[in-house]
């Protein structure tokens, strides 16, 4: 990233409140402007999109990520239902992704963030779906709003394992996605991100700035092909890929030179 200078070095006391006050405000100015002009019908889905992407940016800089992606991604735009699945030890997974990767997405949130007050309602008219598994009546509801989502050109963001990884590796899977992604005949993209674990480990408030960050893109996988019977297949097969393309942390990436993704 030009002019941007990396630290890699832990934040100090001050530098960790500024992070946190600064992420505060970047958040609270997105939400302010999708607020502001979704009563005014001025809220597209290409407005959501730009604006997520520039508060991810923000995000990412605070921290001094060094950012780069490696893998094909595919094409969003060839009518096909996407379903990115990423590794997840870190907050940050998420602005890293909606920096590196195109098309129109959401993450597929947890319900209770919809409880916040401010950021439920703001997600809520940037079009970010839910699924509630704990009841069956609303997770229908739930599913049958993701998939005309997906229908009309979301490409929907998920962490399979449900939780953040403390060490970069990754944890159980979790069904709720893979069910998402057989009743919906999704295309899974499987995403892992390396390194990203140290800029924030998890349950912690260790904040390391100046990491260098890779996400990687695998071969997606055709949800179609699985019956509701396959779905342990589905999961194995993208956890296999997943966990290739997470590799080993200190191995040398061979692949193409990364292009900047904060360019």
């Amino acid at each position: 990233m030009p002019g941007l200078h990396l630290l890699n070095e832990p934040a100090s006391l001050i530098r960790r409140i500024g992070v946190i006050l600064g992420t505060l405000l970047v958040v609270f100015y997105y939400c302010c402007l999708v607020l502001l002009r979704a009563p005014l019908g001025r809220l597209d889905r290409a407005r959501v999109d730009h604006y997520t992407r520039a508060m991810s940016r923000l995000l990412l800089r605070l921290v001094r990520m060094d950012l780069s992606v490696h893998g094909q991604l595919p094409d969003f735009n060839d009518g096909r239902r996407y379903l990115i699945l990423c590794s997840h030890s870190s907050h940050y997974d998420i602005p890293a992704s909606f920096v590196a990767l195109p098309g129109s997405i959401r993450m597929l949130a947890k319900k209770e963030l919809f409880r916040i007050p401010f950021l439920g309602a703001a997600m809520r008219a940037a079009e970010f779906p839910s699924i509630d598994r704990h009841n069956r009546r609303q997770a229908l509801d739930d599913l049958a709003s993701a998939r005309r989502m997906m229908e009309s050109g979301i490409v929907l963001w998920a962490a399979p394992e449900g939780t953040r990884s403390a060490d970069g590796r990754l944890l159980k899977f979790k069904k709720g996605c893979f069910h998402l992604a057989l009743d919906t005949d999704a295309v899974i993209v499987p995403v892992s991100i390396r390194g990203i674990h140290r800029v924030l480990p998890a349950r912690s408030f260790r904040l390391n700035l100046g990491q260098r960050v890779e996400l990687h893109v695998g071969e997606p996988i055709d949800a179609g092909r699985y019956s509701a019977e396959q779905l342990a297949e589905l999961m194995a097969e993208t956890r296999g890929r997943m966990q290739e393309l997470l590799g080993h942390e200190a191995a040398q990436v061979v692949a193409a030179k990364p292009r900047e993704a904060l360019a």
